[in-house]
């Protein structure tokens, strides 16, 4: 994160600190409710499933698990996107992409749950792993490799995946509550700093060679 948006988000949270303080903070709207629901993209065709499986706090990597799901529906597969928190069976697919919002430099609980559970039927078909996470901002190569290899340390002992990354997330009045008492997260601004160009290109060169290998 820059200096500059370092710098913002401290400013506006003073800011909500004295407003708040001044006795506006029940003035202040309820954050948005969260859709962390299933879709499907793409013709049934059985011989070309993938299963996103998305753990999602505030909306954002669902929202990235659904743009995902419509570019892999693009390429000619059946996408189904469902919320770890369904335990949707691997059994019936033949790629998996899992992913999970970061906090505090791991997965959400459940979606490493999901992992864990279903470790023998991930590991007989091609996984990749995405994470959506402020880590996800750095342009450096090594500092993203650091990043990946503690996000994904835990995940990795019981599936060991094919392609994984990190992408950029957004933070709003939802997701600010992780770090901020309701009363102030209700005044975060929203900030959105996920890259759609990188998330469609990863989503377009993902499981390429089992494409290759299958032709």
């Amino acid at each position: 994160m820059s200096r500059r948006r370092f710098l913002r988000i401290g400013c506006f949270s003073t800011v909500a600190l004295g407003m708040t303080l001044c006795g506006v903070a029940a003035m202040a709207p309820d954050p948005p409710p969260v859709d962390l629901s299933s879709h499907t993209f793409g013709e049934d065709h059985i011989e070309d499933r993938v299963l996103i499986a998305y753990a999602s706090f505030a909306g954002s990597t669902k929202e990235v698990a659904v743009d995902i799901g419509k570019t892999l529906a693009s390429r000619g597969f059946s996408v189904d996107v469902i919320p770890v928190k369904e335990k949707p069976s691997v059994n019936a697919y033949q790629f998996v992409i899992i992913g999970s919002a970061v906090y505090g430099s791991s997965w959400r609980a459940e979606a490493t749950e999901f992992i864990e559970t279903n470790q023998n039927a991930l590991n007989r078909v091609p996984v990749a792993f995405f994470s959506v996470c402020l880590a996800g901002i750095a342009k450096d190569e090594a500092a993203l490799k650091s990043a990946r290899a503690t996000v994904y340390e835990t995940v990795r002992s019981f599936v060991e995946p094919e392609e994984e990354v990190l992408f950029a997330g957004k933070v709003d009045q939802n997701g600010a509550s992780l770090f901020l008492p309701q009363w102030l997260a209700q005044f975060f601004p929203t900030l959105d700093f996920r890259d759609w160009d990188k998330i469609r290109t990863w989503a377009q060169n993902v499981f390429d060679v089992k494409e290759a290998d299958k032709a």
